[in-house]
């Protein structure tokens, strides 16, 4: 399994297009971040988690070449907005593309993409296969994919185990039930958005807090904004078994 961090940052704060402060003016390419999303490759097959904003430009940049299947955690924009863009896979790869989504998104898809869906399409439009999920495991080509059940402040989202690897992102409330779920992973990717105290979003503090709860061999934080600091300082912060992932990210399990 190969796992590849598409975008590792998040729309909270602020934009990056008005910001003066040093974070956003730092040389360090690894505190320059994508909206988050990542990709798996596992058994020959490339599965995409949300396909936010920046999703043509992550897929260029990683040079993309398969796309096998988008899995949705949630309806917020920074992480649906960019699904237009799965045409050009449609084009290349000659058939439908397969999405993996609750009813809620899948309500959301409806209007935010209603071409995509119209019972008579204009040519060139994406062409969509969902299915609906929930938090019962399901299989995709044979690659097994647990859901696992987290709350965004009072919004469900949708994490996922495949295999050795879990990942959360937006969330700030797991479950007992849902932890033993996560429990045992070899990585775990969950979101950090800042240190200080968030409505909706895991803080630095927080997020180390269910990591060792987790008892996972190894942890990377996203969905960092910029007022987390820089990648370098915070890191070097970190217990051994921690770090911050970065756009463009490579890891194998």
């Amino acid at each position: 399994m190969q796992i590849t961090f598409l975008g590792t940052g998040t729309s909270q704060g602020i934009p990056v297009i008005a910001c003066d402060c040093a974070i956003c003016k730092s040389t360090d390419n690894r505190d320059k971040r994508l909206r988050t999303s990542v990709m798996v490759e596992v058994n020959g097959k490339n599965l995409v988690i949300d396909t936010g904003p920046d999703f043509r430009q992550q897929m260029l940049r990683e040079d993309v070449q398969q796309l096998d299947a988008v899995l949705f955690t949630h309806e917020h924009m920074d992480h649906l907005a960019g699904l237009d863009d799965v045409r050009a896979f449609n084009f290349k790869q000659r058939r439908d593309m397969d999405l993996y989504c609750d009813e809620r998104v899948y309500k959301r898809l409806l209007e935010q993409f209603p071409y995509a869906f119209d019972e008579f399409k204009y040519p060139g439009v994406p062409e969509l296969k969902t299915h609906i999920i929930d938090g019962t495991a399901f299989e995709l080509d044979a690659i097994k994919i647990q859901p696992i059940e987290v709350l965004h402040y009072k919004l469900p989202v949708l994490g996922f185990r495949i295999g050795d690897f879990s990942y959360i992102t937006d969330a700030n409330y797991i479950s007992e039930e849902e932890q033993t779920k996560i429990k045992g992973s070899k990585i775990l990717v969950i979101n950090a958005l800042r240190q200080e105290k968030h409505i909706s979003h895991f803080t630095l503090e927080e997020a180390l807090e269910m990591i060792e709860r987790l008892e996972v061999e190894q942890a990377y934080l996203i969905h960092l904004s910029h007022q987390m600091g820089f990648h370098k300082e915070i890191e070097a912060s970190l217990p051994k078994n921690v770090k911050i992932a970065y756009d463009g990210l490579k890891l194998n399990l």
